[in-house]
Order: C-alpha cells, then sequence, then structure tokens
C-alpha cells in the first residue's frame, strides 16, 4: 500500500528526522538518490551525458546541487544554471554549493531570462533535472523562471524533477497560483523522485501530466517518524479482501440484482450502457428501468430485462440512479422513491443534478440507512457543495471529503486521478486510467461498476475503490493493446472490464477453475 503525505505532515517527518541526524543528511542521501534515479533515466551510456541541472533558492536547489555533484563525479557533462544567492542559502545548502563547484560540474552564470530559456532551447540535453523549487513554491512563477520553464516544458527530452515539479501544488495538484488553464507555468516532468514520502498532487488534476513516471525515496528515515496515513493510493491490498469466490454450487441470485433507473426521452443509451457495465462485471440479473417507455429489448445485449420504472419494486435491487434521468418533475418523484428504498444506492448524472437544486432530496439522501455511494464530476459536484467548478478543482480531495460528510456517503470523485472519499475521512486517489475515459458514457459505464459489486456484497468503500480501479485499469489496458486513447468509445471497456475482473480475481486465487 502506497500513502500519500500531505506538504506539512512531509516537514513534520523531516524536522523530526533532523534532529536526529548530522546536519546535511537527509539533503545528502536526496542527491545520492536523485542521482542514481537519474542514471537509470540515461540507461547504458551516461558517460558524457549533457545534463542540465536547474538550482533553485531552497534547500530544494542544495539537493539539484549534490545531484550535480554525484553526476559529474560519474562522468556525465553536468552544467548548473543557479537561481540563488549563496549568501541566504541555509548552511546545508551551501555545503552543496561547494561540493557542486568542487566537482567537473559547470556552474554557470544565469544571466537574462533569454539568455537562460537560449541555452535550454538550443543545447541537445539528454537529461534536465528541475530543483527550482519543490515543495516549498507559494505564489505563481514568473518572469525570468516563468520563460525558462516553457523553454524547458518546450524540449523533446527527459525531465526529472526533485521532490515536486516547479510550480506544481503537491497537496491538490493545482498550478500554484493560476486558473490551472495555464499548465505551462510549472515543469512537466517524464520523471518525479519524490524524497520522505509520497504526495497527493503528483496524482491529481494536473498532478499526473506534470509528474510522470514517480519514485519514492524515503531516505532512511525512521517509520517512527511517520504519522499514521489519512490519503492513500489505490491499490489492489485496499479492495483485496471484498473479491468473492464463484462457487460451483451458484446461481444468478447468488450474485445480487442491479436496477439502472434513468432512461428519459431521448437519453436511452446511459441506463443501457450501465446496466450493460454491471452484467460484464458480475451481477447476476440486470435491469435498466425507464422514466420513459422502455425498449422491447437491448439487441446488443438481450440478457439485460427492460422495465417501466412505474412498475418496478425498488426494494428488489441494488439501484444505479441518474444515468439519462433527467430533471423533469417525474424524474424528481422517481427518484425520491428510490432513496427510500432499503438497498444501497448509487446516484449519479442527473440524480446528483436533481439533489443539489432541493434541499429536501440532500436531507433524505444525507439520512439513508444502507449505503449510499455518489459518482460526481466535478461540475456535479459543485452544484452539490454550491460551489464553482475551479473550486472544486482547486481542492479535490477537501471537496470529496465534504460531500462523504455532508451525504453520509462514499464519493468518487471523477476526473485525473479521481478520488474515492469516504464520511471517516480516510480518502484515496485512483492511479488508473487515461485520456481514454474522456467521453461520453464511461461516467454510466463507473456507475454500472459500482452497481455490480455492491450487489455482489461487496461494502461501499471497497466497491467504490475496485471500481474506479477497474474502471481505469480498462482503459489502460485497450491503450496498451493499441486502440485508443483517442476515440475510444464507452462501450469498448466492457470486455476489457470483464477480462480485468477475472484477472484479478484469478491473481487472487479466486476463480473457478474447470476440471
Amino acid at each position: 500500500m502506497n500513502p500519500l503525505y500531505s506538504i506539512a505532515e512531509i516537514r513534520a517527518v523531516e524536522q523530526a528526522a533532523l534532529a536526529e541526524l548530522p546536519p546535511g543528511t537527509l539533503m545528502q542521501r536526496a542527491g545520492k538518490a536523485a542521482a542514481d534515479c537519474a542514471h537509470g533515466i540515461l540507461g547504458n551510456e551516461p558517460e558524457q551525458a549533457q545534463v542540465l541541472v536547474l538550482a533553485g533558492p531552497g534547500n530544494n536547489g542544495g539537493d539539484a546541487l549534490e545531484v550535480a555533484a554525484h553526476m559529474a563525479h560519474a562522468d556525465a557533462a553536468v552544467s548548473v544554471l543557479l537561481y540563488a544567492q549563496p549568501e541566504r542559502q541555509s548552511d546545508e545548502a551551501k555545503t552543496a554549493l561547494r561540493r557542486a563547484q568542487q566537482s567537473p560540474a559547470r556552474l554557470l552564470e544565469t544571466g537574462a531570462s533569454a539568455d537562460a530559456a537560449k541555452l535550454v532551447r538550443e543545447q541537445d540535453w539528454a537529461l534536465i533535472i528541475d530543483g527550482l523549487f519543490g515543495i516549498g513554491l507559494t505564489k505563481p512563477i514568473t518572469g525570468e523562471l516563468l520563460a525558462l520553464i516553457e523553454a524547458v516544458n518546450a524540449k523533446n527530452c527527459p525531465v526529472l524533477a526533485l521532490d515536486n515539479p516547479s510550480g506544481l501544488d503537491a497537496d491538490t495538484g493545482a498550478i500554484i497560483g493560476a486558473d490551472n488553464a495555464n499548465s505551462n507555468s510549472a515543469i512537466r516532468a517524464t520523471h518525479t523522485i519524490t524524497f520522505i514520502g509520497d504526495k497527493p498532487g503528483l496524482h491529481t488534476l494536473h498532478g499526473r501530466d506534470h509528474a510522470g513516471q514517480v519514485t519514492v525515496a524515503p531516505l532512511g528515515i525512521d517509520q517512527r517518524h511517520y504519522p499514521a496515513p489519512r490519503i492513500w493510493l489505490n491499490d489492489i491490498s485496499l479492495f483485496a479482501t471484498a473479491l468473492k469466490p464463484r462457487r460451483h454450487a451458484s446461481h444468478k441470485g447468488s450474485y445480487g440484482n442491479v436496477a439502472v433507473i434513468g432512461g428519459a426521452s431521448g437519453m436511452a443509451g446511459a441506463p443501457i450502457l450501465a446496466a450493460r457495465a454491471a452484467l460484464y462485471c458480475g451481477a447476476g440479473r440486470v435491469y435498466a428501468v425507464f422514466l420513459d417507455q422502455a425498449p422491447a429489448f437491448d439487441s446488443a445485449q438481450p440478457e439485460l430485462m427492460l422495465r417501466d420504472a412505474r412498475q418496478f419494486d425498488a426494494d428488489s435491487a441494488v439501484l444505479v440512479a441518474g444515468p439519462g434521468l433527467g430533471q423533469s418533475r417525474d424524474a424528481h418523484d422517481l427518484l425520491a422513491q428510490a432513496l427510500n428504498a432499503a438497498n444501497p444506492i448509487v446516484l449519479d448524472a442527473d440524480a446528483l443534478n436533481l439533489i443539489a437544486a432541493e434541499p429536501g432530496l440532500q436531507q433524505k439522501t444525507a439520512r439513508r440507512k444502507n449505503a449510499t455511494l455518489m459518482t460526481p464530476h466535478p461540475l456535479e459536484a459543485a452544484r452539490l457543495l454550491d460551489q464553482t467548478t475551479a473550486d472544486i478543482q482547486t481542492n479535490r480531495l477537501l471537496a470529496a471529503q465534504q460531500l462523504a460528510q455532508r451525504f453520509n456517503a462514499t464519493v468518487i470523485l471523477k476526473g485525473s486521478g479521481s478520488v474515492i472519499a469516504h464520511p471517516d475521512a480516510q480518502t484515496v486517489i485512483n492511479p488508473t486510467g487515461n485520456p481514454a475515459l474522456a467521453t461520453a458514457g464511461t461516467g454510466d459505464v463507473l456507475a454500472g461498476i459500482c452497481g455490480a459489486l455492491l450487489a455482489q456484497g461487496w461494502p461501499a468503500r471497497e466497491a467504490a475503490l475496485g471500481a474506479t480501479w477497474l474502471h481505469g485499469k480498462a482503459a489502460d489496458d485497450l491503450v496498451q493493446q493499441g486502440i485508443g486513447p483517442i476515440g475510444i468509445a464507452a462501450c469498448e471497456l466492457l470486455p476489457a472490464l470483464r477480462a480485468a475482473l477475472n484477472r484479478l480475481c484469478s491473481r487472487n486465487g479466486m476463480t473457478v477453475t474447470p476440471k
């Protein structure tokens, strides 16, 4: 399991460790770990590789200078752009500067922004190392450093960020001080080596685009200095206990019923997609329940049972309410009835919009005794919290936690690095998935997966974790096969979902093997 720590928690761990270690120990360990990582990126020919090190004014810059010294002694051709006033550096960073000066590394004058940016653009660098700011930045990057970052981002070469890509908020994944539209004001690294512990911002919102492949270097700090984790990176181990063996002596009733409630006029596809996802993920019986007239059958998936909402017993199945439901008065009344049902419920799409619009539905949702799982995208989350989408994206973890506590629900806040929050404040960021999911219908598929797992007896927390992980893994598998990410349709996820779930169960010794 991979815990994630806030900036404040990392700083507390660092201070506790520093109190027991000789000065400069952690900086030297960070420099050595990062140099080893850099050599791994360079591969079999690190000697005389042209490496540019960007060293900032704080201890992140000191880490960068340690890396420069290590790599220069290993015969890389290291150039250093130092953006610091030596007299204002910490004692540890001053020591690192002396090491770099005494090494074969070449320390360059930073000069005007145009000179530094030109150096970046015109030299054929094998690797650029970002040690400008790490987690210490609190204000937007401007001026010559912004020009430098834009030049780095335009290069087609590996970029290794030390601790955290400069300009990225390590807590939230937002671009510091920006409207999050200008992501060019933060380093876009291909690799990040993060020190002491992993950080949530590397894995959500802009984190995955800017951090690249993340490696954690604990720097040998004793585990007793770490707080109990409150945030985790999603992993099979977090939901493996919910995986159920499929026994020979079982039948369709053994794996539960799912009913997807939606299907207003012109939106029949959404409940069909969600229902198909529930079927492909193992639910025993699946109903698609339509607000308007139900089709006679689904020709592509005739196993689905299509029903009129007014004649369906909501207590007979796990409910997935919202895909294609619309926001009419009839939709409102149907949702109100669904919220009264005794079974678990997944609330998606228009169900969330209806709840956001009426305090009565909000209270009814929060008072539910059985499991409630909500799957908002950022705009739906903004409506539920009476905020703007920008507010939600500025701190996705906080938004998911607020939703979970306000509605007494397990919440999946969708997006890059989907955030899963539970009312007890335990929060998980999902690492699977890719831009293939940025298309209509994939949210309906996720809701259907959640319903299927709940119907098979998974607790809400594990169902949310497993569904989100599987949803992203299916998209990852398709891309790995050369399908997408551009142009993947939501329905293409279904066979990949089924395959991923079966592989996962087989890995855990859960599948039935024919004799």
